[in-house]
């Protein structure tokens, strides 16, 4: 198991999604996973100690778990199918380790609450981590490699919009 931090949520352009970014305590390993705006909000929340007036799906979910005599130990990111993640919540009851399947957002939120480690099983990471220097040198490797035929399928689109725009009119404009 490898111990992550959160690193960031960010919020895609394209879609309500947000991404959590979990970074390998040890290395520059990235982990991104794809949430919903409800599971980032709650997980934003706790980190920024932002107050609410009444407890979240997840404060209740860390007092019924206290309450019951549980104690969360940690959270596992344990699996990876079809693009699809999965986690599960460690809690120690009674002197056993219980555990129970999770959507990973979820199991977060909950662990930012209860201030416990978040760890992700090592083929995880394996299969979906990202360092930093392998973007930038697919990046560079690509700019480099002077595709020009790519490069003009990518910009076409842009000159056709160019082509499109009435310039004449830029010179008639009074001062």
């Amino acid at each position: 198991m490898i111990e992550v931090i959160i690193d960031s949520i960010r919020v895609s352009l394209m879609s309500q999604h947000r991404v959590v970014v979990l970074k390998d305590a040890n290395s520059e390993r990235y982990l991104p996973i794809w949430i919903g705006p409800c599971e980032a909000e709650a997980i934003t929340v706790k980190l920024q100690d932002m107050p609410t007036p009444r407890p979240l799906t997840h404060d209740l979910l860390r007092s019924v778990i206290r309450e019951m005599g549980g104690k969360i130990a940690h959270i596992l990111i344990s699996d990876l199918r079809q693009e699809v993640y999965y986690a599960r919540i460690v809690i120690e009851v009674a002197g056993e380790q219980i555990e129970i399947d999770s959507r990973p957002s979820d199991a977060i939120a909950l662990a930012v609450r209860a201030a416990v480690p978040v760890f992700v099983n090592e083929s995880v990471m394996d299969k979906a981590a990202r360092e930093p220097d392998e973007d930038i040198e697919k990046e560079s490797a690509s700019e480099s490699g002077g595709d020009e035929k790519a490069d003009e399928k990518r910009l076409s689109a842009f000159a056709d919009f160019v082509d499109t725009l009435d310039l004449d009119d830029l010179d008639d404009r009074e001062e």
